[in-house]
């Protein structure tokens, strides 16, 4: 057997990078039968045919994995937003955080294009939150240094919506990568994809970087809803609040004596981030719980 990691899934075959070097593999029926598909970030064991195509027979279980962007094995999602043409929803960012603390998964938050429209007031939200939060400029080199380091040393897969900048961003980051990028539409206010497949990219000691199809605003309800009893833990910030209510069983929706709701009148909580989780809440009400995805 051959040990390696799929670095990039295209058209039905996954590269997987070995110590021997890339090995262009298929994958065997039964995951596609099983509902397992092998995604990029999979660590995977492989054997090579007579003609010299591999195939990925084993997948080593994964520490995490997502639906959009399709990635395994992350250490950290960086959501890159923009406050200018496309402007980022915050219930964009609000609902990746959440699939991010289900999985164990750092959430590192960048806001692109300063050098046009500065983002003070996401930046704002966000540092309040206690995310890492990063005011950068794939034009001007504003920020990227910061980024880099913090990214050092992970996995990290960039996601946000489309236009928002992530493949000007990986190509700041990684001198010579020459993605593909484009003009984001005046007239329509969004970008266009890009990017149409996922795949990391080394950047050195031991940090890679995963460029991932950008998502339009409607796309966000296509991501996977946790139960609504675990929504509130999935907010860092409502932590120091949760046991502190009225009643035992709080929600933090509009109850009376809601610790949470009190700390959001007193500006401890971030309105924005308390009306994405009461959206978010309503969201996951509407599921049964077999119908909730796991991780």
């Amino acid at each position: 057997m051959i040990k390696g990691t799929i670095v990039k899934a295209l058209s039905g075959y996954y590269y997987v990078q070995t110590a021997e070097g890339l090995l262009t593999c298929k994958a065997r029926g039964r995951f596609r039968l099983g509902g397992t598909s092998p995604l990029v970030g999979d660590r995977v064991c492989c054997s090579v045919d007579a003609n010299g195509l591999g195939r990925v027979d084993l997948i080593e279980p994964r520490r995490n994995w997502f639906i959009r962007p399709a990635v395994a094995n992350v250490d950290a999602l960086v959501f890159v937003a923009a406050n200018t043409n496309p402007v980022t929803d915050p219930f964009l960012i609000d609902r990746v955080s959440v699939i991010a603390a289900d999985a164990g998964c750092e959430l590192i938050i960048c806001i692109n294009k300063t050098d046009l429209a500065h983002g003070g007031q996401l930046f704002a939200i966000y540092q309040q939150a206690g995310f890492p939060v990063f005011q950068v400029s794939a034009v001007t080199g504003e920020g990227i240094p910061e980024l880099r380091s913090a990214l050092e040393g992970k996995v990290s897969a960039f996601t946000g919506n489309s236009g928002v900048g992530k493949s000007s961003l990986l190509n700041c980051l990684l001198p010579g990568l020459q993605l593909e990028t484009a003009e984001v539409s005046r007239k329509l206010g969004r970008g266009k994809h890009t990017t149409r497949h996922v795949e990391l990219y080394a950047l050195g000691g031991d940090t890679y970087l995963a460029d991932t199809p950008g998502f339009a605003s409607f796309e966000v309800e296509m991501i996977r809803t946790i139960p609504k009893e675990d929504l509130q833990f999935a907010f860092r910030e409502f932590s120091p609040y949760i046991g502190k209510c009225r009643f035992q069983d709080c929600m933090h929706l509009k109850e009376p004596g809601c610790a949470v709701v009190q700390a959001v009148l007193d500006g401890e909580v971030p309105k924005s981030r308390h009306a994405s989780y009461m959206r978010l809440y309503e969201l996951s009400a509407q599921q049964k719980s077999w119908e909730i995805k796991q991780n």
